[in-house]
């Protein structure tokens, strides 16, 4: 093939995981109103924006110490790039960072997988239903798992590919650094654990010890210094260190742990990779032509079940934290699938047809749920989302003109909504005298009641709004007792 084939023949292979990605993950990005943990990467993002302080985030009045700001970072730079703050520009970053790790597939990895089992590779990774639920939402994990994704496969494709070990290991760990900025270290379980099966199998211990492994980790850990040097230096940093620090060792102490809960870890982990999931019982690594694809499919089994296991049987975690195991399943049911080393029981007596089959309904499957489920959800959902109708009250009672101040809100999604301006401020008693339109929760009532700063004036309650979560809030305006 000319050096032009070479590139043409990528060019469509990127263009038609483009295409797929778009009818998966575009259509009614924005059309549900935001939920779960979305406004805890929203929220902080939008003050950022409002403050200019990208150091520490904020969920309302208080500073938010529980995930590093990198997920806020992008939610940022998106509401700044498009001018626009809603649902479609805060939930495009996780949408880009899942097509990063299909195109990484059949680009990079393309020469170490084949054609065949990288475009393989890169469907599988498209159309499985966690890497679909948790791409069309803003939460931590499409970015953290792609960020995972990304180094092992860069890492993965230049080792089997023989390249230099300074390119091996630097550009993984960049993004193994970005991985820390955005969760924590629990990502580094699994890039290490397809690392050790890998080379362990080649027996090649030697590149763990090389030079170019300490200048990655390096490289890695300056990447987080470059955000925590500064953090440090804030008058808040204590805290939050005492909140990390409580947070991991909580998980592995059980803190709180729940055992029903607990024991549906592994079922629900692996729930996230179907419908391939499906096919594991039937491969067949005696069926692959190459040795070193044999070695290799050893290897990356081993290297994802050991961190998966691990992982979900510590008492405090929960089961999406095992998804970066998504992109080592994907690189090795492609190479299974290209390598036809799926096989039927025998009394069943199938031909590989039906796996060509098999897997065309499962990509049928994903494109239907992308293109056509989740414009149908979003127009069920339409009048049924708390969120917006909270917003709506709200926004009937305060003119945009005016400032809304909210005292001590802690988490409420409901102000991304909020059509006025919104200040926060810690008690009612900092309150300005100036004030027209305030909120509080249902606890501070009694104060905001008996404050008496405005007189002649009073706070009177003139609605209660409800959130997702059924949580009560009651906004007040500061009127004469007698005004309506």
């Amino acid at each position: 093939m000319s050096i032009e084939d070479l590139v043409n023949s990528r060019l469509r292979a990127a263009g038609t995981v483009v295409l797929v990605w778009a009818v998966i993950y575009l259509p009614a990005l924005g059309s549900i109103a935001i939920k779960g943990e979305e406004g805890r990467r929203i929220l902080p993002a939008v003050r950022m924006i409002e403050t200019g302080n990208y150091i520490v985030p904020q969920v309302g009045s208080n500073p938010y110490y529980r995930k590093p700001p990198l997920v806020n970072w992008l939610v940022a730079a998106s509401f700044k790039f498009f001018g626009v703050r809603n649902e479609w520009t805060a939930r495009l970053p996780s949408a880009l960072s899942v097509l990063a790790v299909a195109i990484a597939f059949v680009t990079v990895a393309r020469r170490s997988l084949g054609a065949r089992g990288s475009m393989i590779a890169a469907m599988i990774w498209l159309t499985n239903i966690g890497i679909i639920e948790k791409g069309r939402l803003i939460e931590i994990e499409a970015l953290y798992v792609s960020l995972c994704g990304l180094a092992i496969i860069f890492w993965l494709s230049f080792f089997l590919q023989k390249k230099s070990p300074w390119l091996i290991w630097l550009l993984p760990s960049v993004f193994l650094g970005l991985g820390l900025l955005t969760k924590g270290p629990t990502h580094l379980v699994f890039f290490y654990g397809i690392v050790v099966a890998v080379l362990a199998f080649w027996r090649n211990w030697r590149l763990l010890v090389h030079p170019a492994h300490f200048v990655a980790l390096i490289v890695m850990l300056g990447i987080v210094a470059a955000w925590a040097i500064p953090f440090v230096h804030s008058a808040t940093s204590e805290v939050a260190m005492d909140k990390w620090s409580a947070q991991y060792t909580g998980r592995l102490k059980g803190i709180d742990f729940k055992f029903f809960s607990w024991i549906q870890n592994i079922p629900r982990g692996l729930m996230y990779f179907l419908p391939w999931f499906l096919l594991f019982p039937f491969t067949r690594f005696s069926r692959l032509h190459d040795e070193t694809q044999r070695r290799l499919a050893r290897a990356l089994s081993r290297g994802t079940a050991v961190p998966f296991l691990a992982v979900n049987l510590v008492p405090g975690a929960v089961a999406r934290y095992s998804m970066p195991a998504i992109v080592p399943a994907s690189w090795l049911l492609g190479m299974i699938c290209a390598g036809n080393a799926l096989e039927w029981p025998r009394r069943w007596l199938r031909g590989n047809r039906d796996w060509a089959r098999i897997v065309a309904v499962f990509l049928g499957l994903g494109l239907v749920i992308g293109a056509i489920g989740y414009p149908v959800a979003a127009m069920i959902l339409k009048n049924r989302q708390q969120v917006k109708k909270a917003a709506a009250e709200i926004n009937a009672l305060v003119p945009p003109t005016e400032t809304l101040y909210a005292v001590n809100p802690d988490y409420q999604p409901v102000f991304f909504y909020v059509k006025a301006p919104v200040r926060y401020v810690s008690y009612v008693k900092n309150l300005p005298r100036n004030v027209r339109y305030f909120i509080v929760r249902t606890e501070n009532q009694g104060e905001a009641l008996a404050a008496r700063k405005w007189a002649p004036l009073r706070a009177n309650p003139i609605s209660r709004v409800q959130d997702y979560s059924k949580r009560e809030m009651v906004l007040f305006k500061v009127a004469p007792l007698n005004e309506d």
